[in-house]
């Protein structure tokens, strides 16, 4: 970056020129995620899972965004984003950038992957090369276990063209009765439920199950002849919403766009090579899908089983297993040896919990499960956006109520993909008679808030936990996200604030130190980076480093260009989508932007804002326009010098991973930093399990390395 700060020259900032494409950025985060599976420094099942999360991510994208689009298509939207382009022309750049990913993700799987799992010992191989014994043993497994679970819908003039439910794996299958008779059509989906990579004899050689199927379709056609066959798989648009401002019950409306979902219009027919042009003309025409909404595949269609393999007891072919730790400060022994409890401890000094180095079990889920269990604690209101299934939070929110606390649960409904899950845990709650919320009208509520009330002597005390992530016991072992746990009364009283906005409605725009959206939040975050273009302009030194996963929201994308006009350092750490071009003369070239994607999720967000008072935020929110003005979400100050460093030790060392960072460059492409010769390897994440490894260890005297969660 630039020392000197010279005169701005004239620049227009609504250059379209001057932002990155939304859907185009995400795509380029996507080859980021494709890039670990063909990093072969990586271990082989590593690259394993990697190759199956990018099948994930684009069946995602592809349901949200281009279902999204095309439904702007349909109802004629000509609006341009701040790029330039129409909702047309991104399908377009969409489908051009898109089909080389997969040909790329195809090749690595063929040419790299299975040879190398060959190479362990594991072999995935085609049904023809098996021997007669072997077919013979996958025959006997098909009749015991597979073709009970199998029903074949057939399509002629006694039967409807069948159902196709998203994402699921079909065989075509073209079947004639007799010589004379018509050629038919059967769907035939390959079951969900048995593995999808079946083993042969012994656990180390493998076969597609949908090629075990397609071997023994004469079981499932008798007295038929199968002419051909082939896979195919459907991606359904998930754009389905309901207008919540008219809809008399919530749960109901989003019981409906649940199964509207399940019917929703075809966004993308994935065909095997090979496929018989009468199935591809007949598969197009009534699931009225165009040519350039199919694509057709070399190999498996469908990677995500391949998650399947992570599982195999191959030390020596994967990362080695993380443990998270116990927080220092929170270790039952420490607790027990002073006679304290989770609340004396965050009374005396705040407490900043690192997710995954941290436990989510012994920090943030003790937290409440404590309180549910202290008789001094009058209430415990909660905010969950997404959790488990079997989530030990709800449980511990139940024994509070059964213990006689006032307990009220704020559950997004809305939380796309875990509106089943979260219906499920609505109907628990109030079958406890505990007090749900199911969200706030023309809202999405995402912020990750629980409040404590305590009762301490003559006092009432409130008792915070202000998170980025979800109370969510698995997903906090593979993402990367931060919790302020305190007993600031100002933040606490801010909670009291959202918490009757969610229950009551009654919104609040003025609060004492949080930042909430809708409220304070944009205007907030603009003060800051205005503050610091500012203090530049006065020759101070002038400084913002943030961590996020999106960057997106053009008006404060802006704010970043005028920043670094005025000669503020800025260093952005954004996972994926991020419509600023760094290093544009005139406008940017005070900017880095980096991307992190390694083996947990990076989800943290973090800001630093240095002027003449440094300031630390972390919170829910996104730098996007849903974030900052169509949702619930909060951010916290971070006020505790100790605390202070330890978010500034995480942001100096993402900015020095040479091993999992990419930096961003001003044509749109982004490039890996590695190591100079002779320089050491620093990966941030692993950086971060060390510390927390050796903080427990010192903390308790004991060698943690073989102590479980």
């Amino acid at each position: 970056m630039s020392d000197e700060h010279p005169a701005t020259p004239h620049v227009e900032l609504d250059d379209p020129d001057l932002y990155r494409n939304r859907e185009l950025s995400e795509l380029a985060f996507q080859r980021r995620v494709l890039h670990e599976a063909l990093d072969d420094r990586n271990p082989l099942l590593e690259r394993v899972k990697f190759l199956s999360i990018f099948t994930s991510n684009m069946d995602e994208f592809f349901m949200k965004r281009v279902g999204g689009l095309k439904q702007q298509i349909a109802a004629e939207v000509t609006d341009r984003t701040p790029d330039g382009r129409t909702p047309e022309e991104q399908i377009e750049d969409i489908v051009e950038t898109e089909r080389p990913l997969f040909d790329r993700q195809t090749r690595c799987y063929h040419d790299d992957i299975l040879p190398a799992l060959a190479e362990a010992g594991v072999d995935i191989v085609d049904y023809e090369t098996l021997t007669a014994a072997e077919r013979s043993g996958l025959r006997d497994y098909f009749e015991r276990s597979v073709l009970p679970t199998l029903t074949p819908l057939t399509f002629d003039p006694a039967h409807p063209f069948p159902f196709i439910s998203n994402l699921s794996l079909s065989l075509a299958v073209l079947t004639r009765s007799n010589p004379d008779a018509d050629v038919t059509f059967s769907r035939v989906k390959i079951p969900g439920n048995r593995p999808r990579l079946v083993a042969v004899d012994d656990d180390h050689t493998y076969v597609p199950l949908e090629q075990v199927v397609a071997a023994n379709l004469d079981l499932l056609f008798p007295d038929v002849a199968v002419l051909d066959h082939s896979t195919f798989r459907v991606t359904r648009n998930a754009e389905v919403r309901r207008n919540e401002e008219v809809a008399e019950d919530l749960v109901d409306a989003i019981e409906d766009v649940l199964h509207e979902r399940r019917f929703a219009t075809v966004v993308r027919l994935e065909l095997e090579s090979g496929t018989p042009e009468r199935v591809r003309n007949l598969l197009q025409e009534h699931l009225d899908v165009s040519e350039a909404e199919t694509f057709v595949r070399e190999g498996p269609l469908d990677f995500r089983d391949l998650m399947q393999l992570t599982e195999l007891n191959l030390p020596d072919r994967k990362l080695e297993p993380w443990t998270p730790k116990p927080h220092p400060r929170l270790l039952e022994s420490h607790l027990d040896a002073e006679g304290h409890s989770v609340f004396d401890e965050v009374q005396a000094e705040d407490v900043l919990v690192h997710h995954p180095y941290h436990s989510f079990t012994k920090t943030v889920h003790r937290f409440i499960d404590e309180a549910a269990h202290d008789p001094d604690v009058l209430a415990i209101k909660a905010a969950i956006y997404r959790t488990s299934r079997d989530s030990n939070i709800i449980e511990s929110l139940i024994d509070a109520a059964r213990n006689g606390k006032q307990v009220a649960v704020m559950v997004e409904l809305k939380a796309r993909f875990d509106e089943e899950n979260n219906l499920h845990w609505v109907k628990r709650l109030e079958e406890e008679g505990i007090h749900v919320a199911y969200g706030t009208p023309g809202y999405k509520t995402h912020s990750k808030t629980t409040l404590v009330v305590r009762e301490e002597g003559d006092d009432v005390e409130l008792y915070s936990h202000v998170g980025t992530g979800n109370y969510h016991s698995e997903t906090a072992k593979t993402y990367v996200d931060l919790g302020l746990l305190t007993a600031d009364r100002d933040i606490g009283q801010d909670l009291v604030k959202l918490f009757n906005f969610f229950t009551g409605h009654s919104r609040h725009d003025e609060y004492r130190k949080l930042l909430i959206a809708p409220g304070n939040m944009r205007e907030q975050f603009t003060e800051l980076v205005r503050t610091e273009a500012d203090v530049a302009r006065n020759g101070g030194d002038a400084r913002i480093v943030a961590k996020m996963n999106r960057l997106e929201d053009p008006a404060m994308v802006r704010e970043l260009y005028e920043a670094s006009q005025a000669g503020v350092d800025i260093d952005l750490v954004v996972r994926d989508i991020c419509r600023l071009v760094p290093g544009v003369e005139g406008v940017s070239e005070n900017v880095d932007v980096y991307s992190i994607v390694g083996r947990f999720l990076e989800h943290a967000r973090i800001w630093y804002f240095e002027n003449d008072d440094p300031g630390f935020y972390i919170g829910s929110a996104d730098w996007m326009a849903r974030n900052l003005d169509n949702r619930v979400e909060c951010v916290a100050p971070v006020e505790n010098e100790r605390l202070q460093n330890e978010l500034w030790t995480v942001l100096e060392a993402n900015l020095s991973d040479n091993r999992k960072r990419w930096r961003l460059r001003p044509d749109g492409r982004y490039e890996q930093l590695r190591p100079e010769d002779g320089e050491p390897v620093v990966s941030v994440q692993e950086l971060l399990m060390e510390r927390a490894r050796a903080a427990a260890r010192d903390a308790e005297g004991l060698d943690w390395a073989d102590r479980t969660d």
